[in-house]
């Protein structure tokens, strides 16, 4: 089995095979087996993640990573930087899922080498490279609720240049968002575009310049009042320019320069955000012998613009973020160490220093015994310290992180155990009025949570049959109230199996939660819940294949919000071709 590259790991192109942290890599072949209509419906599918949404596809959705906040994961397309410095964290229901080619998910601290944010994990989305002679394909398919799912894509190499183009578009009826007597009883659709557009070219030998443009758009309903329309309306777009060149074998540069600019607006009852963030990265790498040196210099600048509404003045806030980095990697006998630290400083509360040390040891052919430590951090969204609930005086949340993990692998089978504990303080919430101008409430550093757990994961073959599965046990808890934090389960479990039988691939996936909560204090409790889904395929003629998916294949009832309903048994028809 040929091994990964990931690049998400130390922010540079490692084997999958030395990389000391926890991550996951989901390919294009396997998101388009998912049959995942958002990326949170696909990353739950991998060990240690679940997610909350209120609603459809394309309403609000969290991602929790080992139970920590969803806006505690860093989010990425091609190594630009995406998030909301309104909510905190990425809108997770609007990015492209129809237009990543590739998904790396590192679980666990890496404010070290991304700065703030990345308290719990990074999640990187890959869109297609271009090269070689032209390949193209397209997807069409129909389901329940009117759904209906179309993709293009081209790729080659003209003459110096290669390129890769890829657009989407999908729709859907949906059903009504909410469970409630008063909410208005209509059906709550969706519809969402995208497009990528990807260029490059060799300046020299060793050296290469890629530029890149995505954009998203997703307009759905939802149910606020029991009468009114309500829609949200997300746009995304951004554009990254990136330079790397090899001086030796030994000795790269890369330069990266990237805006990505997100907005939100809800109607009928007016509110509208919209934010901006440019990013410079400089990073060099240097091999000296066992030893490897990163170092790298990081601007980030963030923009944010509110409207103003009925009910708040027009807020604007802008902020700066410095960043130098350094990152080493020994790699000696059977021993690997990997340290990397980092400064950062912030324009509006200074500096905040967070580092990492990880250590691995191949102890036999087949076993790697990995342990790590790491600190990190997430500064306050503009929103959270100058809107009318704002704290001027909020500090960053922080972090520590302790992990131990046994990993075994021989030929296509592997296995490995995980054990983590994150301790987070200062978390920021809404709290009781006081320090900002609402009467309402307003923002505050109120909390200490402690993530910790354990995640057993495996994979094989068996009788021509894939087959991989995870089980996550978790303790995701509020420290001062001593209660479960919301929405998180503390027993996860996933289940998947693909093979071929006369002509036919077919796969199915169970996925498992435990019971959650719907409040901080635990009273209102949600039922634990499992899920089958069932695909088949089968090639008509070369090139193009026939797909059928039911999801949640058995009918089960389950809550993912409280007041908010989640689809019953679904079913999917589609056709993919591929130029031959």
């Amino acid at each position: 089995m040929a091994d990964p590259v990931v690049v998400t790991a130390a922010r540079r192109a490692q084997p999958l095979s030395q990389v000391l942290a926890d991550v996951s890599v989901v390919d294009r072949t396997a998101i388009e087996r998912s049959g995942a209509t958002s990326l949170a419906d696909l990353l739950v599918q991998l060990p240690g993640i679940e997610m909350s949404r209120n609603g459809g596809p394309g309403n609000t959705t969290s991602v929790f990573i080992r139970g920590g906040e969803s806006r505690h994961v860093a989010v990425y397309i091609d190594g630009l930087r995406v998030e909301s410095q309104s909510t905190g964290g990425a809108a997770w229901e609007m990015l492209p899922i129809e237009e990543v080619d590739r998904i790396e998910v590192l679980r666990g601290p890496a404010a070290a080498l991304y700065g703030s944010d990345a308290i719990n994990g990074v999640v990187q989305l890959f869109t297609r490279r271009g090269g070689g002679p032209l390949q193209a394909g397209a997807s069409l398919s129909y389901g329940s609720h009117a759904t209906v799912q179309a993709r293009a894509s081209a790729s080659g190499t003209a003459g110096p240049v290669d390129y890769a183009l890829s657009a989407s578009h999908g729709r859907s009826d949906g059903f009504n968002a909410r469970t409630t007597a008063t909410a208005n009883p209509d059906d709550d659709g969706w519809r969402r575009s995208g497009a990528t557009a990807r260029i490059g070219t060799q300046l020299a030998p060793g050296h290469r310049v890629d530029l890149s443009w995505l954009g998203a758009n997703l307009r759905s309903q939802y149910d606020s009042s029991p009468a009114a329309d309500d829609t949200n309306h997300h746009t995304l777009r951004g554009v990254n320019l990136q330079w790397e060149g090899a001086w030796s074998a030994s000795s790269n540069t890369r330069l990266q320069l990237g805006q990505s600019a997100s907005t939100y607006e809800a109607r009928p009852f007016f509110y509208r955000t919209e934010t901006t963030l440019r990013t410079v990265l400089l990073q060099h790498g240097l091999q000296l012998g066992a030893h490897h040196l990163d170092l790298a210099l990081e601007r980030r600048e963030d923009k944010l613009r509110n409207p103003a509404t009925t009910y708040a003045a027009t807020l604007r806030g802008a902020r700066h973020q410095d960043g130098i980095s350094l990152g080493w990697r020994m790699d000696i006998g059977n021993h690997g160490l990997q340290a990397n630290v980092r400064h950062d400083r912030d324009s509006e509360f200074g500096s905040q220093p967070t580092g990492s040390l990880a250590w691995g040891w191949q102890l036999l052919p087949a076993w790697r015994l990995v342990a790590s430590a790491g600190t990190a951090f997430r500064a306050p969204t503009l929103y959270q310290r100058f809107s009318e609930y704002g704290n001027p005086a909020l500090e960053a949340e922080r972090s520590s992180n302790l992990e131990l993990a046994l990993r075994w692998s021989a030929g296509d089978s592997t296995a490995s155990a995980t054990a983590w504990r994150n301790r987070v303080r200062n978390l920021i919430d809404f709290d009781v009025p006081g320090p900002c101008a609402s009467t309402d409430g307003c923002y505050d550093n109120v909390g200490r949570a402690r993530y910790e757990g354990i995640t057993f994961a495996g994979s094989t073959r068996w009788a021509g049959v894939a087959l991989q599965a995870s089980a996550t046990y978790q303790e995701p808890r509020n420290l001062d109230l001593d209660r479960q934090l919301r929405r998180r389960a503390r027993v996860l479990a996933t289940l998947g199996a693909d093979g071929q039988w006369g002509g036919w691939g077919w796969g199915v996936a169970v996925r498992g939660s435990g019971g959650r909560f719907d409040d901080a204090a635990n009273n209102q409790r949600l039922g634990g819940y499992v899920l089958v889904d069932l695909r088949l395929e089968r090639a008509l003629l070369p090139g193009l294949t026939l797909e059928a998916r039911i999801d949640n294949a058995t009918d089960k009832a389950y809550t993912l919000a409280r007041t908010y309903a989640t689809d019953g048994r679904t079913a999917q028809l589609g056709l993919r071709w591929a130029l031959q």
